[in-house]
């Protein structure tokens, strides 16, 4: 039996939203939300909800550019550029509630693992939505606004490559230990031998890392399976 697939819409403060839908053969588990990168929901954003179902998740990636995908860097900025941030907030909020809606969510709460402009999101999501969201996992992603940190309580396991030009490590290093200081929950923060992107296998930058994508996606997976229950 196959893995169900589904293009969905759901409300979104009024409007619609749409998104792509993965469930496990299972018929059932805990929901993951899946933020893009700044290319799009391309098919390796479809992928990483492909794999997260084979691992008993019900994973939903909220398109929040609604239809348009690019591999081309300049595109890609002036997509990031363009997307009205208070939007796409309201976007991945919808989303969450939509996937705890669904009868195949077994859990109370949602994961978030969100990549590059998505993992920025998915600290932002973890600060926004704090009494739904039980995990964050950003992947090489900063948020615009430092001071979320303070808003954020659920646990968050980061990923970072110290190669990385965009993210300087001391400044994760300074926002890990913000969130380590909020309260009580897990903060860890991973940084790899790796540039940007070294999970995304589908990357035209040249930084796709084997290796460092092996070890921080069974991180990722195990630190999801622990607190997204």
């Amino acid at each position: 039996m196959g893995q169900s697939v589904q293009n969905v819409t759901f409300p979104s403060n009024g409007n619609t939203a749409h998104g792509y839908l993965r469930i496990p053969d299972s018929g059932s588990g805990p929901g993951v939300i899946v933020i893009q990168e700044w290319w799009g929901l391309t098919t390796h954003i479809a992928d990483i909800c492909d794999r997260l179902a084979r691992e008993g998740f019900v994973a939903l990636a909220p398109d929040l550019y609604g239809g348009p995908t690019t591999h081309d860097a300049a595109e890609a900025r002036e997509m990031l550029i363009s997307l009205p941030v208070e939007r796409a907030t309201r976007d991945l909020s919808g989303a969450v509630d939509f996937l705890l809606a669904q009868d195949s969510v077994t859990s109370q709460q949602v994961g978030v693992i969100g990549f590059c402009m998505g993992g920025g999101f998915a600290l932002g999501l973890a600060a926004e939505r704090a009494e739904q969201v039980a995990a964050a996992v950003p992947f090489y992603g900063m948020p615009k606004d430092p001071a979320l940190a303070s808003s954020i309580t659920c646990a968050v396991q980061g990923h970072y490559g110290e190669q990385d030009g965009s993210i300087p490590v001391d400044a994760v290093q300074a926002l890990f230990k913000q969130l380590e200081d909020v309260g009580d929950a897990p903060a860890e923060l991973h940084v790899y031998p790796a540039g940007h992107a070294f999970l995304n296998d589908e990357n035209l930058i040249g930084t796709y890392d084997p290796e460092a994508a092996k070890l921080a996606w069974s991180r990722a997976v195990e630190f999801l399976r622990r607190h997204v229950r």
